[in-house]
């Protein structure tokens, strides 16, 4: 980040809203921060996955102007860009910014799209990490302080102990479904007659790039339908990095 961001210290602000709001979550907390805290400055990163509704559905009530960052990985379903034009148009949310992969790095690196089977993290770093690294460097240097996640306990060992107000190298992350269960998250939906995404129903409980997303059987891990067969478990895009602009490919 440039020094508009150099008097912003993530983890001394993290703890301060900790203490303020630890108790709260959902709703309840984004409504506080909002109002009191970080009104202007707070923004939502959406896959518009399966889980997406939920957390849509409170930042369009609290603040529908609040920035939602949709990135196309230029390998997702077909369902899922009509599911993004669907839930936005049905919350009314103001401001989806889509970013999407650099073409000229698709190109040098994945010119024949088949990088997700030969290096899953290289393709992973080209098409999600870096393309979302400089829009948050960008989003920072606007005077965007904190980044609402849509990150469960329960999705997956590697995101058990999320806490809902977490520091990042740059911002502060709030994860207000941290302490919800899947179970909590289906109640939402038919609370609320949250428009599901079309692939739910086909098996999809965890959905990404269409290479790397495949269905799940009932009980299992939800995101173990994400790089099946392989090591990884995450895309990299929530792991902590160096201060500013990731280095480029």
């Amino acid at each position: 980040m440039t020094d508009s961001s150099a008097q912003f210290y993530p983890e001394s602000e993290a703890a301060r809203l900790r203490g303020l709001y630890g108790h709260l979550s959902g709703a309840a907390l984004l409504d506080a921060l909002v109002a009191n805290d970080l009104g202007g400055k707070i923004m939502l990163s959406s896959s518009f996955g399966a889980e997406s509704a939920v957390l849509l559905d409170m930042v369009a009530e609290v603040d529908p102007t609040i920035p939602v960052i949709f990135l196309d990985t230029r390998r997702l379903f077909g369902e899922t860009l009509r599911y993004q034009k669907t839930l936005t148009d049905h919350f009314g949310l103001e401001d989806v910014r889509i970013i999407s992969p650099d073409n000229g790095v698709l190109l040098r690196l994945d010119p024949d799209d088949m990088l997700f089977n030969e290096d899953p993290d290289k393709c992973c770093q080209i098409r999600k990490v870096e393309p979302l690294d400089k829009a948050m460097d960008k989003m920072g240097n606007l005077g965007f302080r904190a980044w609402i996640t849509g990150r469960k306990n329960f999705q997956a060992a590697t995101r058990s102990g999320l806490q809902t107000i977490e520091a990042d190298t740059d911002f502060i992350k709030i994860n207000p479904l941290a302490d919800w269960t899947g179970e909590d998250i289906k109640q939402a939906f038919l609370a609320k007659n949250l428009p599901p995404h079309p692939l739910v129903a086909d098996g999809f409980k965890s959905i990404g790039c269409m290479p790397c997303t495949s269905r799940v059987a009932e009980g299992a891990d939800p995101r173990s339908g994400r790089w099946a067969g392989k090591a990884k478990t995450e895309c990299g895009i929530h792991m902590r990095r160096p201060s500013g602009l990731a280095t480029p490919i």
